[in-house]
């Protein structure tokens, strides 16, 4: 008796974000594998990270019908948000992770302006999506002072660790700091670990995001930086293969972790 192939499963939430996460789309997240290749068939970069929609000429007519760059994320296409959207909960996979804030923005504001401080935040903010944009690293917020990226495989690829502590560098030289006088006085720490990534929330208030105690940790590590630092974890520094050579290393105790965390002090 000759039997039929069985169908192939099909798969839950969890393993379609992992594969998307982890850069193994296949088409099952957002497009079907035909758009896929007609998308890259367009000669136009950059490309959306999902889905592959040119932005760039003469490609980036598509924006006309809802497949330009996202406000959300810039690397990522209107389309592939909005599917995102219709497909909530995420998964848990490895990232690294770079947080970077002003310091001393409170004096700061104090002292310049309500008005001047806007206009430097919003430089500093264009300042670290450019740096975090050419690494393939996502942009999650601009919370105050502060700036939250996330470098997830499936974007940033393996080297996801390196990346961010490359972006880093650039924000880095971007404000001028290791050479002259920096335009805007920031700190910045890079940390490695799993987190949950994906759509978090209900209706209007859905958020692609990454939550976890690696982010709380990377988040410690950023207040604990002084200016014109980087301080990189241990984990992210082995999996960035980071010369450590003549850096200076610290041993912190962060806020409200039991144990205490080897660091490696990065400059620009």
């Amino acid at each position: 008796m000759i039997r039929a192939p069985m169908a192939r499963s099909k798969r839950t939430p969890e393993e379609e974000w992992r594969c998307v996460l982890e850069g193994d789309i296949g088409g099952h997240f957002c497009w079907k594998p035909w758009v896929r290749r007609v998308s890259r068939a367009i000669p136009s970069e950059p490309r959306c990270k999902l889905c592959h929609t040119p932005f760039g000429a003469p490609g980036n007519v598509l924006r006309f019908i809802g497949f330009g760059p996202s406000r959300l994320n810039r690397r990522i296409c209107s389309g592939c948000i909005h599917a995102l959207e219709k497909k909530p909960g995420g998964a848990e996979v490895e990232l690294s992770l770079l947080f970077a804030d002003v310091r001393g923005s409170t004096s700061l504001a104090e002292r310049i302006g309500a008005e001047e401080f806007s206009q430097l935040m919003a430089q500093f903010y264009g300042a670290a999506a450019t740096a975090v944009d050419e690494r393939d690293g996502i942009v999650d917020k601009f919370v105050g002072d502060e700036v939250i990226a996330v470098f997830i495989p499936g974007f940033a690829g393996q080297d996801h660790a390196a990346a961010a502590i490359a972006a880093a560098r650039d924000l880095l030289s971007a404000t001028r700091h290791g050479g002259g006088e920096p335009w805007i006085p920031i700190g910045a720490a890079v940390h490695t670990g799993v987190a949950y990534v994906g759509s978090v929330g209900e209706g209007d208030a859905l958020d692609f995001t990454a939550l976890g105690d690696s982010v709380n940790t990377a988040a410690r590590l950023a207040s604990s930086a002084g200016e014109g630092e980087i301080l990189v974890s241990g984990v992210a520094a082995v999996a960035a293969e980071l010369d450590t050579e003549g850096i200076e290393s610290r041993t912190l105790e962060l806020r409200g972790k039991a144990q205490t965390l080897d660091v490696w002090v990065v400059s620009a």
